[in-house]
């Protein structure tokens, strides 16, 4: 049966070296498909409206992709796998054995060898995975160029689901105030260990290869190792959570986090759409941003629930904070006004981008110390609202 989609695709330009191999869903715009230096190798699947895919892409060279409504932007590599509902912000390269889910966002020259699993993720520049890598519900920064970035080993895990089936276990490697100047120490997770969320990591800090990471570490440039449990036989407490107020703090930082960098994708990221292609790639990083804020409240919910059944007197406060959690953020979604500390940083951008070459990353790299300062105190604020309203 021919795929008519298929069709039109290779007549407007982009090479498909198999046609007979590949599908199109009827639901895709060929719109939203370069026809400049695109390639889509056999064996792959293309399925939904939202897919976009930019200029000087390849998908899937090593192995067949299945894309479905994932955003590809320029100059990206996925080279084989499954990617639903992700975003790629551009120079981006993924090797095959991909499974990338839902509020997942790559931004410029993030980068992932072969076998990553990935869900609710928000790498930011540089940041390059290794292989045999899960990193789901993860924010990481860090880095200043593709030489000088954070990375996580191969055999990595965050174990991001509790024995009392929840997910409040989002884990932030670095901030969101500091990593969007470009100018922070990387950070490294040794290869074969893992982080048990939610954690929050300092810039500069390494693991070494084969630590689990149970606590945080709030200093930066430290060496953290974690070693195994002893062996021990306790009997087992239903809903008999700990430290509990370290995974209720450690959940309001990173909802506050993302939140100030809703404020980032609404005011700074526009400023650099160039032609319809990047216009939409930057509605769908905030979609997705967006998703991955109400994924993280409504894990929360979940947990603060199962604390209520505990019917503990020492998690009265929390719930007392957490019936304001869902408003105060609600409050600070809607609300996302652009304040005279943000209006001046954003005035600083615009005189620093080229009309013609509308590059980010290098114009994020141009912003002198006192201009990057002014910058991340003005996202600081945003979570510093929340957070002294909140945390215990």
């Amino acid at each position: 049966m021919e795929n008519n989609i298929v069709k039109a695709l290779i007549k407007k330009g982009i090479k498909i070296p198999t046609p007979e191999s590949v599908y199109v869903s009827e639901d895709v715009n060929p719109d939203r498909i370069s026809n400049e230096n695109v390639i889509i190798y056999g064996g792959c699947k293309i399925i939904g409206d939202n897919c976009l895919i930019m200029r000087n892409s390849q998908i899937g060279y090593e192995a067949p992709v299945t894309l479905e409504n994932t955003l590809v932007g320029e100059n990206t590599t996925l080279n084989g796998g499954f990617f639903k509902g992700a975003v790629f912000a551009g120079n981006n390269s993924f090797g095959s054995g991909a499974h990338v889910r839902e509020g997942t966002i790559l931004e410029e020259e993030a980068n992932a060898a072969h076998t990553v699993g990935l869900k609710q993720t928000l790498l930011f520049p540089f940041v390059t995975l290794g292989s045999l890598i899960n990193f789901c519900d993860c924010f990481m920064a860090g880095g200043t160029s593709r030489k000088n970035h954070s990375e996580v080993g191969s055999s990595f895990v965050h174990f991001n689901y509790t024995p009392h089936q929840d997910k409040a276990t989002p884990s932030m490697l670095g901030d969101v105030h500091h990593g969007v100047m470009l100018k922070s120490d990387p950070i490294f997770l040794g290869g074969q260990g893992g982080l048990v969320g939610p954690v929050r990591i300092g810039y500069g800090c390494i693991t070494a290869a084969g630590s689990i990471i149970r606590k945080s570490e709030l200093k930066n440039n430290r060496l953290l190792l974690g070693g195994s449990l002893k062996d021990a036989s306790i009997p087992k407490q239903f809903y008999g959570y700990k430290n509990v107020a370290h995974i209720f703090n450690n959940n309001i930082y990173y909802i506050a986090g993302l939140i100030a960098l809703k404020s980032w994708y609404k005011y700074i990221r526009p400023l650099f759409i160039y032609d319809d292609f990047s216009q939409e790639l930057i509605k769908g990083m905030q979609n997705n941003l967006d998703c991955c804020i109400e994924e993280r409240r409504h894990r929360l919910k979940i947990f603060c629930k199962k604390l209520n059944l505990s019917k503990k007197s020492a998690f009265e406060n929390i719930m007392d904070k957490f019936k304001r959690t869902d408003e105060i953020f609600k409050i600070e979604c809607e609300n996302n006004h652009l304040n005279k500390e943000g209006e001046t940083f954003v005035q600083m951008i615009e005189k620093r981008i080229d009309p013609v070459e509308k590059k980010y990353i290098p114009v994020i790299q141009s912003l002198e110390s006192d201009e990057r300062e002014k910058g991340s105190q003005w996202l600081f604020h945003i979570e510093q609202r929340m957070i002294e309203k909140l945390i215990i």
